[in-house]
């Protein structure tokens, strides 16, 4: 039986943009005078945090027995997944296959938060429908797609996976 969802997030283009450059004034007047338009970083903003609320809004509603933990993709390499966790990964193509790199064994459900924006083909999951796969999974009643994760040891015994692609340079 799982008992808690594992959310995966990551800073949007603007985030980083305000970390960076410490206000989003400042990240306005260098995107801009980069000849972007900064409009499109701050839809693409709000869109990721409505697609967060919302997932957690599913989550609370209709799985109220499994408990919620966000995680930013920063930590995954060094984060401890329990056999009891559920990983879903919210944002672009690609993140889904970063995390399942480290959950091993555990479900990962990839969750496209911008379906007008990102193709989500190993994102499927829009975030109004993540409560419906959450639930199928704890249920037992998912399709499931089991992984073979390529694996590399060096020379000097350090090991590397890839699940889509590798590497070596």
């Amino acid at each position: 039986m799982y008992e808690k969802v594992i959310l995966i997030t990551r800073k949007t283009r603007l985030q980083e943009l305000i970390e960076k450059f410490n206000t989003k004034a400042q990240a306005r007047f260098y995107i801009e005078h980069s000849g972007a338009n900064f409009a499109e970083y701050e839809d693409e903003d709000q869109t990721y945090q409505r697609s967060l609320d919302i997932a957690l809004k599913q989550i609370d509603s209709f799985c109220p027995t499994l408990k919620t933990q966000f995680v930013d993709r920063r930590f995954i390499s060094n984060f401890i997944f329990n056999p009891k966790d559920i990983v879903v990964p919210i944002g672009q193509d690609g993140l889904d296959a970063n995390v399942a790199k480290y959950a091993g064994a555990q479900p990962v459900i990839g969750a496209n938060p911008a379906p007008e924006r990102i193709d989500g083909v190993p994102v499927p999951v829009h975030a109004k429908k993540l409560a419906k796969a959450i639930d199928a999974v704890s249920t037992e009643k998912a399709k499931l797609t089991k992984v073979t994760l390529a694996e590399i040891v060096l020379n000097d015994g350090q090991r590397l996976l890839a699940f889509n692609d590798l590497f070596i340079g």
